[in-house]
Protein backbone atom coordinates (compact mmCIF):
# COMPACT_ATOMS: atom_id res chain seq x y z
CA UNK A 1 0.00 0.00 0.00
CA UNK A 2 1.39 3.15 -1.13
CA UNK A 3 1.48 6.06 1.52
CA UNK A 4 0.68 9.60 -0.01
CA UNK A 5 3.92 12.13 0.63
CA UNK A 6 3.65 15.44 1.55
CA UNK A 7 6.11 17.98 0.19
CA UNK A 8 6.54 21.47 2.14
CA UNK A 9 8.56 24.07 0.30
CA UNK A 10 9.10 27.67 0.73
CA UNK A 11 9.07 30.26 -2.26
CA UNK A 12 11.87 32.50 -2.64
CA UNK A 13 11.56 35.94 -2.02
CA UNK A 14 12.96 36.74 -6.15
CA UNK A 15 10.07 34.34 -7.29
CA UNK A 16 7.51 35.98 -5.22
CA UNK A 17 8.36 39.17 -6.51
CA UNK A 18 8.28 38.10 -10.12
CA UNK A 19 4.82 36.84 -9.38
CA UNK A 20 3.93 39.88 -8.24
CA UNK A 21 5.27 42.27 -10.75
CA UNK A 22 3.66 39.71 -13.24
CA UNK A 23 0.26 40.44 -11.64
CA UNK A 24 0.31 44.12 -10.82
CA UNK A 25 1.87 44.35 -14.97
CA UNK A 26 -1.21 41.83 -16.03
CA UNK A 27 -3.88 44.60 -13.73
CA UNK A 28 -2.39 47.26 -15.59
CA UNK A 29 -2.71 46.12 -19.18
CA UNK A 30 -6.50 45.09 -17.87
CA UNK A 31 -6.92 48.89 -16.34
CA UNK A 32 -6.24 50.14 -19.94
CA UNK A 33 -9.51 49.53 -21.12
CA UNK A 34 -11.24 51.40 -18.42
CA UNK A 35 -12.59 54.91 -18.44
CA UNK A 36 -13.79 57.46 -16.45
CA UNK A 37 -15.32 61.12 -17.12
CA UNK A 38 -13.96 64.42 -15.79
CA UNK A 39 -16.03 67.01 -14.48
CA UNK A 40 -15.52 68.70 -17.44
CA UNK A 41 -17.71 66.14 -19.43
CA UNK A 42 -14.26 64.57 -21.37
CA UNK A 43 -13.73 60.71 -21.08
CA UNK A 44 -10.37 59.50 -19.99
CA UNK A 45 -8.78 56.76 -19.44
CA UNK A 46 -8.67 55.62 -15.80
CA UNK A 47 -5.73 55.64 -13.93
CA UNK A 48 -4.85 52.80 -11.07
CA UNK A 49 -5.28 54.88 -8.27
CA UNK A 50 -3.06 52.24 -5.73
CA UNK A 51 0.19 53.11 -7.71
CA UNK A 52 2.05 56.24 -5.70
CA UNK A 53 4.35 57.50 -8.41
CA UNK A 54 5.42 61.29 -8.46
CA UNK A 55 4.50 62.64 -11.42
CA UNK A 56 7.46 63.24 -13.86
CA UNK A 57 8.28 65.90 -16.65
CA UNK A 58 8.95 64.75 -19.99
CA UNK A 59 10.86 66.20 -22.77
CA UNK A 60 9.26 64.97 -25.97
CA UNK A 61 9.80 65.17 -29.67
CA UNK A 62 7.36 65.35 -32.25
CA UNK A 63 7.63 65.16 -36.16
CA UNK A 64 4.97 67.19 -38.05
CA UNK A 65 5.42 66.68 -41.09
CA UNK A 66 9.41 67.69 -42.07
CA UNK A 67 9.15 70.28 -38.88
CA UNK A 68 10.43 68.78 -35.34
CA UNK A 69 9.28 70.37 -31.93
CA UNK A 70 10.09 69.23 -28.61
CA UNK A 71 7.47 69.53 -26.09
CA UNK A 72 7.49 69.88 -21.99
CA UNK A 73 4.79 67.87 -20.45
CA UNK A 74 3.39 66.24 -17.20
CA UNK A 75 3.93 62.75 -17.50
CA UNK A 76 0.52 61.82 -16.23
CA UNK A 77 -1.34 64.09 -18.67
CA UNK A 78 -3.31 63.31 -21.34
CA UNK A 79 -2.85 63.22 -25.35
CA UNK A 80 -5.42 65.90 -25.36
CA UNK A 81 -3.79 68.08 -23.13
CA UNK A 82 -0.37 67.32 -25.33
CA UNK A 83 -2.97 68.75 -28.72
CA UNK A 84 -3.87 71.85 -26.47
CA UNK A 85 0.19 72.59 -26.13
CA UNK A 86 1.25 71.54 -29.87
CA UNK A 87 -2.07 74.11 -31.00
CA UNK A 88 0.84 77.04 -29.94
CA UNK A 89 3.27 75.50 -31.55
CA UNK A 90 1.85 74.24 -34.88
CA UNK A 91 -1.44 76.98 -35.16
CA UNK A 92 -3.33 73.83 -35.52
CA UNK A 93 -6.57 73.26 -33.65
CA UNK A 94 -6.66 70.23 -30.89
CA UNK A 95 -9.76 68.55 -33.14
CA UNK A 96 -7.50 68.86 -36.31
CA UNK A 97 -4.96 66.71 -34.85
CA UNK A 98 -3.88 63.21 -34.98
CA UNK A 99 -0.52 61.80 -32.71
CA UNK A 100 0.59 58.65 -33.76
CA UNK A 101 2.71 56.47 -30.88
CA UNK A 102 4.75 53.52 -31.92
CA UNK A 103 2.60 52.82 -35.05
CA UNK A 104 -0.68 53.84 -33.36
CA UNK A 105 -3.32 56.99 -32.78
CA UNK A 106 -3.77 57.53 -29.82
CA UNK A 107 -7.76 59.19 -28.28
CA UNK A 108 -7.81 62.20 -26.39
CA UNK A 109 -8.81 60.65 -23.33
CA UNK A 110 -5.33 58.43 -22.95
CA UNK A 111 -2.63 58.92 -20.59
CA UNK A 112 0.75 59.38 -21.64
CA UNK A 113 2.55 57.28 -18.93
CA UNK A 114 0.20 54.62 -19.09
CA UNK A 115 1.01 53.93 -22.73
CA UNK A 116 4.55 54.26 -22.55
CA UNK A 117 5.23 57.07 -23.26
CA UNK A 118 8.79 57.70 -21.39
CA UNK A 119 11.02 60.97 -21.99
CA UNK A 120 12.22 61.67 -25.39
CA UNK A 121 9.64 59.20 -26.52
CA UNK A 122 8.92 60.47 -30.44
CA UNK A 123 5.68 61.02 -31.56
CA UNK A 124 4.24 61.80 -35.00
CA UNK A 125 1.64 64.88 -35.84
CA UNK A 126 -0.34 64.40 -38.10
CA UNK A 127 -2.96 67.29 -39.69
CA UNK A 128 -6.71 65.30 -39.72
CA UNK A 129 -7.54 64.69 -43.69
CA UNK A 130 -11.19 66.60 -43.31
CA UNK A 131 -9.08 69.46 -42.25
CA UNK A 132 -6.95 69.76 -44.98
CA UNK A 133 -10.01 69.73 -46.62
CA UNK A 134 -11.86 72.15 -44.88
CA UNK A 135 -8.50 74.38 -45.05
CA UNK A 136 -8.53 73.79 -48.75
CA UNK A 137 -11.62 75.08 -49.57
CA UNK A 138 -12.09 77.82 -47.13
CA UNK A 139 -8.30 79.18 -48.92
CA UNK A 140 -10.25 79.53 -52.39
CA UNK A 141 -13.19 80.93 -50.77
CA UNK A 142 -11.05 83.38 -49.50
CA UNK A 143 -9.04 83.92 -52.61
CA UNK A 144 -12.79 84.43 -54.98
CA UNK A 145 -13.82 86.70 -52.27
CA UNK A 146 -10.29 89.02 -52.13
CA UNK A 147 -10.51 89.03 -55.84
CA UNK A 148 -14.39 90.02 -56.37
CA UNK A 149 -13.31 92.98 -54.21
CA UNK A 150 -10.41 94.08 -55.92
CA UNK A 151 -12.72 93.60 -58.84
CA UNK A 152 -15.63 95.86 -56.81
CA UNK A 153 -13.09 98.63 -56.09
CA UNK A 154 -11.83 99.06 -59.36
CA UNK A 155 -15.68 99.46 -61.02
CA UNK A 156 -16.46 101.79 -57.86
CA UNK A 157 -13.35 104.23 -59.09
CA UNK A 158 -14.70 104.46 -62.76
CA UNK A 159 -18.37 104.99 -61.16
CA UNK A 160 -17.09 107.64 -58.96
CA UNK A 161 -15.09 109.38 -62.08
CA UNK A 162 -18.88 109.25 -64.24
CA UNK A 163 -20.65 110.40 -61.25
CA UNK A 164 -18.31 113.57 -61.31
CA UNK A 165 -19.27 113.99 -65.36
CA UNK A 166 -23.19 113.08 -64.57
CA UNK A 167 -22.86 116.44 -61.55
CA UNK A 168 -21.11 118.52 -64.27
CA UNK A 169 -24.14 118.22 -66.86
CA UNK A 170 -26.42 118.45 -64.09
CA UNK A 171 -25.31 122.31 -62.65
CA UNK A 172 -24.90 123.17 -66.26
CA UNK A 173 -28.43 122.09 -67.57
CA UNK A 174 -29.89 124.29 -64.51
CA UNK A 175 -28.11 126.66 -65.28
CA UNK A 176 -29.85 126.80 -68.67
CA UNK A 177 -26.35 125.81 -70.41
CA UNK A 178 -27.77 123.50 -73.37
CA UNK A 179 -25.43 120.27 -73.31
CA UNK A 180 -25.06 118.30 -76.27
CA UNK A 181 -26.89 115.03 -76.38
CA UNK A 182 -23.27 112.80 -77.93
CA UNK A 183 -22.20 113.45 -74.27
CA UNK A 184 -25.17 112.59 -72.52
CA UNK A 185 -25.63 109.40 -74.44
CA UNK A 186 -21.83 108.81 -74.14
CA UNK A 187 -21.68 109.35 -70.67
CA UNK A 188 -24.97 106.81 -69.90
CA UNK A 189 -23.38 103.84 -72.27
CA UNK A 190 -20.17 104.08 -69.97
CA UNK A 191 -22.06 103.87 -66.71
CA UNK A 192 -24.07 100.59 -68.29
CA UNK A 193 -20.45 98.72 -68.94
CA UNK A 194 -19.56 99.43 -65.57
CA UNK A 195 -22.73 97.96 -64.16
CA UNK A 196 -22.44 95.25 -66.49
CA UNK A 197 -19.00 94.55 -65.51
CA UNK A 198 -19.71 94.41 -61.89
CA UNK A 199 -23.04 92.46 -62.50
CA UNK A 200 -20.57 89.79 -63.93
CA UNK A 201 -17.80 89.37 -60.50
CA UNK A 202 -18.65 86.17 -58.85
CA UNK A 203 -18.58 86.93 -55.31
CA UNK A 204 -19.68 85.80 -52.11
CA UNK A 205 -20.89 87.06 -48.72
CA UNK A 206 -20.17 90.99 -47.89
CA UNK A 207 -18.83 90.91 -51.61
CA UNK A 208 -22.30 89.94 -53.34
CA UNK A 209 -23.98 92.63 -51.12
CA UNK A 210 -21.15 95.30 -52.62
CA UNK A 211 -21.87 94.13 -55.53
CA UNK A 212 -25.50 94.96 -55.90
CA UNK A 213 -25.01 98.11 -54.12
CA UNK A 214 -23.03 99.12 -56.70
CA UNK A 215 -25.21 98.15 -59.51
CA UNK A 216 -27.92 100.07 -57.51
CA UNK A 217 -25.41 103.40 -57.84
CA UNK A 218 -25.09 102.76 -60.85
Amino acid sequence: MMKKGRIYGRMSSSSASTTTTSSSSFTLRDKDFDWEMRPGGMLVQKRNEKIDVPPAILRLRIAYGALRYEILVDAQATFGELKKLLMAETGLQPRDQRLMYRGKERENGQYLDMCGVKDRSKLTLIEDPASIERRYIETRKNARIQSAHRAISAVSMEVDKLAEQVSAIEKSISNGIKVPEVQITTLIEMLMRQAIKLDSISAEGDAVSQNFAGIAEA
